[in-house]
C-alpha cells in the first residue's frame, strides 16, 4: 500500500476554503473544486515506491494484472476503472447528462470518425466510456437531479406569473409526462436567444419576490420556496442564461452528510453547493444543457437525456460485515463504502481481488500490512489517501472515518 500524491483541480464553482480546511491548509485564495485520488490520465494520482514518486498511470501500465488484479484487467481492460473525487462545489456546476456506454461508443466513433480534436470546445465524447457516479455528502449538499412530476413543475412556472412561461405550463398540463418534458426543455433550449434571456430575467425577479414572501430559511422551508431560492440563485451565477428554466423542471434535493445520490445515464443534474466525496467511471464524457459558458450540443442532448419524472432516490448506506457500510449501485466499475472506526476499535482485513483506494475523511486511521509478507503500516489524517493492490490485505485501527474505493467484479 502506498500513501497518494493527488491533485487539486482549480475550477471556477470550486470553493475556496472547503477543500483546504479538509485538508488543514491555509487557502490560496484560489477556488479549489475537486482532488482527485486515481489514475485519469488528466491529472493521475501519484505515489512514493523505490526510485522516487511515480505516477499511479505508469504502476499500473508497468503490471496491470499484478496492480488490479486479473478480473479487473478482463472486465474493463489494464486501467483502473473508477476515479474517486473529493468535491466542493461554491456555485453551480453545469446542468449536464452522461451517455450510456454504447451511446458513449457511438458518439465517439462518430466524433472520431469526422476528425474532431479530442481537445476541441465542440467535442462531446473525449472517450467512449459511460460515466456513472455516485455523490456522497460530507456537509449538507444541494443539487438537482431528475425531471420533476410535470405538473409539479406547471405548478411552479405558473405562480410566477410571466407571460412567455404560460405555454409551457399548458403543455406541462395537457401532454402526457414525457412528451411534455421532451416539448418544453426542447423549447427552452431552443428558443431565442435575446427573448429567452428576457423570461429568464423576470423569471428570476418573481422567484426571489416568491422566496422571500415565503421564507427559505430552515427545515420547514417549503419545497416551493426552495425551488424558487434556487432558480433566482441560478440566474444570479448565469443570467439569462436558458438553464435557470430548464433547472426548474428538476427536482432540488438536499443530502444530508452520510446521504448519497446514484446519477445514471441520461438523468439531469447539477450539482449547487457542498462538500462530498464522489466516485464515477473513469470517463469524462458531458452533455451539458445550461449554467455553462461551455459548448451546449442541444440536438445530441436530447437524445441521451431521459425524460423519466419522479422523486430522486437518496441512498443511505447498508451495514454489511465487519462494519462495512455499503452504497449500493447497479454498475460494476466502481463501489463505495465506508467505515465508522469507534476509539479502540479495528476493522478488517480489508482484502479484495481488485485495487483499493482508501480515503480518510474524519479523525485518523492506521492502516497495517500483511506482517507475514513484511509489509509496514501507514497512518492517515483527515483529507489523506492510500492505494492498495490487488490481493493485498490491510487492517484498520485508529478512530475516524474511512472510505472505501474499490471495484465490483
Amino acid at each position: 500500500m502506498d500513501r497518494l500524491i493527488n491533485t487539486v483541480r482549480p475550477y471556477a464553482w470550486g470553493s475556496t476554503t472547503a477543500i483546504p480546511e479538509f485538508l488543514g491548509r491555509p487557502p490560496s485564495g484560489e477556488p479549489q473544486a475537486e482532488l482527485w485520488m486515481g489514475a485519469h490520465p488528466g491529472a493521475p494520482s501519484k505515489l512514493g515506491r523505490a526510485g522516487g514518486e511515480q505516477a499511479l498511470t505508469g504502476v499500473i501500465a508497468a503490471d496491470p494484472e499484478g496492480e488490479l488484479g486479473p478480473q479487473t484487467v478482463r472486465a474493463f481492460g489494464p486501467r483502473l476503472p473508477f476515479l474517486l473525487k473529493l468535491l466542493a462545489a461554491a456555485s453551480p456546476l453545469s446542468l449536464q447528462v452522461h451517455p450510456d456506454l454504447e451511446q458513449a461508443r457511438q458518439g465517439f466513433a462518430d466524433e472520431e470518425a469526422r476528425g474532431v480534436p479530442v481537445n476541441a470546445p465542440e467535442r462531446n465524447y473525449k472517450d467512449a466510456n459511460h460515466k456513472p457516479e455516485l455523490i456522497c455528502a460530507l456537509t449538507d449538499f444541494d443539487g438537482l437531479c431528475g425531471f420533476r412530476r410535470a405538473t409539479e413543475a406547471a405548478d411552479l412556472l405558473a405562480a410566477l406569473d410571466v407571460d412567455a412561461l404560460k405555454p409551457y405550463v399548458d403543455i406541462l398540463r395537457a401532454s402526457p409526462e414525457s412528451e411534455a418534458l421532451r416539448e418544453v426543455l426542447t423549447a427552452v433550449l431552443t428558443a431565442d436567444p435575446e427573448e429567452i434571456a428576457g423570461t429568464v430575467e423576470k423569471a428570476a425577479r418573481a422567484s426571489a419576490r416568491l422566496a422571500a414572501g415565503a421564507g427559505t430559511d430552515g427545515a420547514d422551508a417549503s419545497a416551493e420556496a426552495r425551488a424558487y431560492a434556487v432558480c433566482a440563485s441560478l440566474a444570479h451565477h448565469y443570467p439569462g442564461d436558458p438553464g435557470v428554466i430548464a433547472a426548474m423542471l428538476l427536482n432540488h434535493v438536499t443530502l444530508r452528510p452520510g446521504e448519497a445520490l446514484y446519477l445514471g445515464a441520461g438523468v439531469p443534474h447539477a450539482y449547487l453547493s457542498g462538500l462530498g466525496v464522489e466516485i464515477m467511471a473513469n470517463s469524462d464524457n458531458v452533455l451539458r444543457s445550461g449554467l455553462t459558458p461551455k459548448h451546449v450540443d442541444v440536438p445530441e442532448l436530447l437524445r441521451i437525456v431521459r425524460f423519466e419524472p419522479g422523486e430522486p432516490a437518496v441512498l443511505r448506506p447498508e451495514a454489511g460485515p465487519g462494519g462495512e457500510e455499503r452504497y449500493e449501485v447497479p454498475i460494476d466499475e466502481f463501489r463505495l463504502s465506508r467505515f465508522v472506526i469507534a476509539p479502540g476499535a479495528a476493522v478488517g482485513p480489508l482484502e479484495a481481488l481488485t485495487p483499493q483506494i482508501l480515503l480518510c475523511t474524519g479523525g485518523h486511521v492506521v492502516l497495517r500490512g500483511d506482517a507475514s509478507r513484511g509489509e509496514g503500516q501507514l497512518a492517515l489524517e483527515r483529507g489523506q489517501s492510500a492505494y492498495v493492490p490487488a490481493g493485498e490485505r490491510v487492517d484498520v485501527t485508529g478512530e475516524g472515518t474511512l472510505f472505501r474505493a474499490t471495484v465490483a467484479v
